[in-house]
């Protein structure tokens, strides 16, 4: 591998700043006229489709909660509270890995190449499960799952973003997240529904491959992003694309569109041409514009991971089960209805409020009622071991807990938990792919450390000091969110790298954003070279 110094990097940063006068001659700001125009069905459509990615993602992390109620013997002898953190987290480890494949792969081979990867370590994953009658076995399953898990939490954001319109970009993505929580809560639903069946949590694992094989089935008909077009060499095949995700722009306005694009296409190419993978990965540190958008995104997802959020899915039936409700199952199917419905909350808001302001106006709420919680559970009596007399009279500390934990979810689902994922939007076009893959380690490394502690934490710490902890993370979080995270809706993908070029951007986001209203510009081109 050859070295590269800090004067070719210097040299490289100087090309990219004179690479416009070079290849086009029309102003960058004249070029996404087309971004004004109305948006057809057709990307719309597109990011449905390639939701069901997340449907699958939403699925088979939810689908356990059931199963670690119901699976008995079924692997030989009962689980203890390790083997089930083991078979929680291992899929986490799994989409960690995952995660790592498909950004190393996403560039070279095209978004949808591992979208196809992930539908089928999806579907081996849910029959390896369903056949499974040890420890051994399921632990394998489960990490083949997350293989598939981790590749669609990384690529199907990305490849919604590079199809979007820039003023629907927030709520497309959001789809994704709203199919996410949508495969939790049918899994609650099966889950219910194989409650009483003689091994039904075998039909309940076994159920992932069907949307798995829906998704396969559809992809033909969803095309490659236009930016990955033009960075393979498909100019033609990205004018077609970009017709059909602008309808009403004239022919002008796509050519003009495809030359806005080929121009940061060229520019990340110019980058990374003869480059390494490492050498790529390492500009996210040593270019300081690069490394901010990086701390924004993965601390945003840290935030949205090591707030427990994910403890409740994973565990909440047992969680339910342990504070005295009779049907847990029934009961987790209202928190995961309460994520389904404020994940469209976010889904309408999103690019009409704006990112940063949601997540200012939920996080705190998040901490706020995990305390409560907290302090419901100190008039709970609960063993060191999580379990509880069956003689004991709980009433109203139980109800709180629930009440608690559904406003905590409302809060959580309708802001961070939907918000952290439109974060690829935040990285240029030449690390996009590091970016997000960075962003989804991010996550499943905070979901591992997660799911990989939370009964262990419950038994040492006691409940309250569990949920007293997640609360302190929610807190400290809204903090870095105040100082870190900036503004970027209806600003294009090309545009936002701009952000970061001074600090974190929140000042010079807000200005641009009152400029774009001021002017009733939902493209920032022309605000750009004022700023």
């Amino acid at each position: 591998m050859s070295r590269i110094s800090n004067d070719d990097l210097k040299k490289d940063v100087h090309d990219l700043e004179h690479i416009e006068d070079n290849v086009i001659s029309t102003p960058l700001e004249d070029l996404d006229a087309i971004e004004e125009t109305k948006t057809g069905k057709f990307a719309w459509l597109v990011s449905i489709t390639a939701g069901i990615g997340g449907m699958l993602f939403g699925y088979d992390t939810g689908i356990i909660a059931a199963v670690l109620l119901y699976i008995d013997q079924d692997l030989g002898h009962t689980l203890d509270s390790q083997e089930k953190e083991l078979i929680t987290s291992i899929t986490s480890g799994g989409a960690f890995i995952g995660a790592i494949f498909a950004g190393l792969t996403a560039d070279k081979y095209g978004r949808k190449t591992a979208i196809y990867v992930g539908c089928l370590l999806f579907t081996i994953g849910a029959i390896i499960q369903a056949a499974s009658f040890t420890i051994a076995q399921m632990t394998v399953g489960r990490l083949v799952v997350g293989f598939g898990v981790g590749s669609a939490a990384m690529i199907v954001p990305l490849y919604i973003a590079e199809v979007s319109p820039a003023k629907y970009r927030g709520r497309m993505i959001g789809l994704d997240n709203m199919s996410i929580t949508g495969g939790q809560l049918i899994s609650y639903g099966v889950g219910a529904a194989f409650a009483y069946v003689e091994g039904g949590w075998r039909y309940m694992v076994g159920g992932g491959a069907i949307p798995a094989i829906v998704l396969a089935a559809l992809l033909p008909f969803c095309p490659e992003s236009p930016r990955q077009l033009i960075l393979h060499g498909k100019p033609e095949e990205a004018e077609k694309v970009v017709k059909k995700i602008y309808p009403n722009g004239s022919e002008t306005e796509v050519k003009n569109k495809v030359k806005h694009i080929t121009f940061h296409v060229e520019q990340a190419r110019q980058m990374n041409e003869g480059r390494t993978q490492w050498w790529i990965l390492k500009q996210l540190y040593v270019i300081p514009a690069n490394l901010r958008a990086l701390f924004s995104a993965c601390g945003l997802m840290a935030i949205s991971q090591l707030c427990g959020f994910n403890s409740l899915m994973y565990y909440s039936p047992l969680i339910f089960s342990l504070v005295g409700f009779s049907n847990p199952v029934a009961v987790g199917t209202i928190v995961a209805a309460t994520n389904f419905f404020f994940t469209f909350i976010n889904l309408i808001l999103v690019d009409r409020v704006g990112r940063r302001r949601i997540l200012l106006c939920t996080v705190q709420f998040m901490g706020i009622f995990l305390v409560v919680a907290a302090v419901a559970f100190l008039y709970i009596p609960i063993n060191h071991d999580l379990s509880i007399d069956p003689n004991a009279q709980v009433g109203w500390p139980a109800n709180l807990v629930l009440a608690c934990i559904v406003f905590y979810v409302a809060f959580y689902s309708s802001g961070i938990g939907n918000t952290a994922w439109l974060s690829s939007e935040l990285f240029p076009m030449e690390v996009r792919s590091m970016g997000t893959m960075m962003m989804t380690l991010t996550c499943w490394g905070s979901n591992i450390i997660v799911a990989s502690t939370f009964l262990t934490q419950m038994e040492n710490t006691t409940p309250s000091g569990a949920f007293g902890f997640y609360a302190g993370i929610c807190l400290v979080g809204y903090v870095c969110i105040y100082f870190c995270y900036p503004e970027v809706r209806g600003m294009t993908l090309e545009d936002i790298r701009e952000i970061f070029s001074d600090g974190f951007g929140v000042a010079r986001a807000r200005k641009i954003q009152k400029q774009m209203k001021a002017n009733g510009n939902a493209a920032s081109g022309n605000i750009m070279s004022h700023v």
